[in-house]
């Protein structure tokens, strides 16, 4: 029999934020799923990662820093043996967390029934883009297309003519991983009080519409414009927009409140020359004075005027300089961990402050071995012997 003395063991309860002895079971996905995790394991949780063998398209290797603080175990789930694992890692977990389409972790035998048999206080969060039930529930989609229905996608740019998506982080993010994370945690705090688990069914339509209330209540009230680029914080005013700097780069503007905008025009000196923030019928001609402005110093000749005043501007820098902002340097907003800058864990706390544990796994399968042995698994050697759970070296 080989020896596996030399590999890495797995300690539960390393992590130092408010979730350390909080056990998570997480059936692998893309996204959203994997996001969420990390927060958990970024707070503290002892989250073990399920992975089929081989991993998933877009879901692995060690830069993946969603799968950052937690263990990749690989087993063949369509094996019953290897369901049986997934169920014995339940009987002692708090959570468990998939991403699959609606009714899939049910025919494996891993659903939410299948787990509450074993564990009755365990809480089971779901995360999909359109949610359990609906008339899209069995569809594909991704982030652009779960936001495109909210009418959230609709209003984004400043474009006429077209919407402009940033990226995947209003939807798998911002309406999805914080929206289920936030779900778990309440429900968590409800087992614990009735003895009963429950499913968390987080769908990114659902966060992503929840996330725009703010603009609901504006068009409710008869304050909202569906023209992008017509409303206050979608650059219909010239006071909160983005300006060009003389070297090609950008300042961000968000002088909203009257002190703030008195601020901006002293510091840029065109108070003589530009509109009074309340005369809407000249706001071509404020930004027209606020453009030429800004595009007669460099970047960072504006950020060295502007920084630590209360003209609310700022410099928009590329994710390969935010991490030399002095602000986010003092605050220690990015780490460097195994070679890679990162984000520090978010958010803080005074007296149980969370911090990195393990990097992301080199592949699915990593540490099959020591995680099903932390977490009390029967004959782990059999299991591998067997093929029903692979260890990758």
């Amino acid at each position: 029999m080989a020896d596996h003395t030399s590999e890495q063991s797995i300690e539960l309860g390393a992590g130092t934020g408010p979730l350390r002895g909080v056990k998570v079971v997480e059936i692998a996905g893309i996204g959203p799923g994997p996001h969420a995790c990390m927060i958990l394991a970024d707070l503290g949780a002892d989250v073990v990662r399920i992975e089929r063998p081989g991993g998933q398209f877009l879901a692995g290797g060690p830069t993946m820093l969603l799968n950052r603080g937690r263990p990749s175990v690989a087993l063949d789930l369509k094996n019953p043996e290897a369901v049986e694992v997934v169920l014995q890692l339940v009987r002692d977990a708090d959570l468990v967390v998939e991403g699959m389409r609606p009714g899939v972790t049910e025919r494996l035998g891993l659903g939410p029934e299948h787990c509450w048999a074993v564990n009755e206080r365990v809480v089971y969060g779901r995360m999909t883009g359109w949610g359990q039930d609906g008339p899209l529930a069995q569809a594909a989609g991704h982030d652009m297309n779960y936001i495109a229905i909210t009418g959230a996608l609709h209003m984004m740019g400043q474009d006429p003519a077209r919407p402009h998506f940033p990226a995947n982080l209003a939807g798998d993010f911002g309406g999805g991983s914080t929206y289920l994370v936030i779900g778990l945690l309440a429900a968590l705090l409800e087992a614990r009080l009735s003895g009963k688990g429950q499913v968390v069914d987080a769908a990114i339509v659902d966060g992503t519409a929840h996330l725009n209330a703010m603009t609901s209540a504006f068009a409710a009230g008869g304050q909202f414009r569906e023209e992008r680029g017509a409303n206050m914080l979608d650059g219909g005013v010239p006071f909160y927009d983005v300006y060009e700097t003389s070297d090609g780069e950008h300042m961000s503007v968000g002088a909203l409140e009257p002190q703030f905008f008195a601020t901006l025009v002293r510091l840029l000196g065109v108070e003589e020359t530009c509109p009074g923030q309340g005369e809407m019928d000249r706001y071509d001609e404020m930004r027209e004075v606020l453009t030429r402005t800004f595009a007669s110093r460099t970047q960072a000749e504006w950020i060295e005027l502007f920084e630590g005043t209360d003209a609310c501007v700022a410099g928009i820098v590329p994710i390969s300089r935010a991490q030399e902002h002095p602000h986010l340097v003092a605050r220690g907003t990015f780490v460097e961990r195994d070679g890679m800058v990162q984000p520090a864990p978010a958010p803080r706390f005074s007296r149980t402050g969370p911090s990195l544990t393990t990097p992301p796994p080199a592949a699915a399968g990593a540490q099959t071995r020591a995680a099903l042995t932390a977490w009390g698994v029967d004959d782990v050697e059999g299991l591998l012997e067997r093929g029903v759970a692979v260890q990758v070296d």
